[in-house]
């Protein structure tokens, strides 16, 4: 993939920084300098016009500024249909927009990972596990970059799930199990057969392991993420469960 590179103009001469997004997000085309002072209207209105704002304030400022758009994003009346089809489409494409909004707060990241602002945390090992060391600065949204720390937290404390009776260490872009009512569904749940199953967009492999530990012979788990995949690897290590 070639690499992309944000550029904003600062201190009356331009400078760049390399483009990551974790979703693939395109470079905003305009890029401004923000700072403290910056207030949510303002943040609201230039992230609705497609400026994203390049954070040299208060990290933890940062967050509440996230938080004070997000606020505003939410206050706008969703268009609805009686269709569940439709409706499905027009909340996913509300969903899409607020994802787009909010990734417009950007944060700069030095060399080794480091986040460059005041009060910012020591984040350096849960951004080399999301993103890889690339040895030279760039910038990431801050959604990006809060995503790798929580990611990090879920991996090292795990997901107690009740029904393997074991902790699940979901990795960073695999989507944490911690809603557990279909997990409960396919532990609980009649089985058709207990010769052959197979697990869908696997994730961390939850169901997959279920489905073994509940007798299945043959469980194959597919996923199109290999980051998914090696997730589905070290779950089922960690049960000593029969999974392809």
């Amino acid at each position: 993939m070639t690499e992309q590179f944000a550029v904003w103009t600062e201190n009356d001469a331009e400078q760049s920084a390399r483009w990551g997004s974790t979703s693939n997000a395109p470079v905003p085309k305009r890029i401004v300098v923000a700072d403290d002072t910056m207030k949510a209207d303002d943040a609201y209105r230039l992230a609705c016009e497609g400026t994203a704002l390049l954070w040299r304030g208060d990290f933890q400022n940062a967050r509440q500024l996230s938080k004070a758009v997000a606020s505003r994003i939410d206050r706008k009346p969703r268009r609805a249909s009686e269709d569940p089809a439709k409706a499905f489409h027009l909340h996913r494409q509300t969903q899409g927009r607020r994802a787009q909004i909010l990734g417009m707060l950007l944060i700069p990241l030095d060399a080794d990972l480091s986040i460059p602002l005041r009060r910012a945390p020591d984040a350096q090992v849960a951004l080399t596990e999301a993103f890889g060391i690339t040895g030279e600065p760039s910038v990431r949204s801050l959604r990006d970059i809060l995503g790798a720390i929580g990611a990090h937290e879920w991996h090292r404390k795990g997901v107690f799930i009740e029904a393997l009776d074991a902790r699940v260490h979901p990795a960073f872009g695999v989507f944490s199990p911690v809603r557990g009512e279909y997990v409960d569904l396919v532990a609980s749940a009649p089985l058709p057969s207990t010769e052959s199953a197979f697990d869908i967009g696997t994730g961390t492999g939850v169901l997959a392991a279920v489905l073994a530990q509940r007798g299945v012979k043959a469980v194959t788990a597919t996923d199109q993420d290999p980051g998914h995949c090696n997730a589905l690897v070290a779950t089922s290590r960690g049960l000593a469960t029969a999974i392809r």
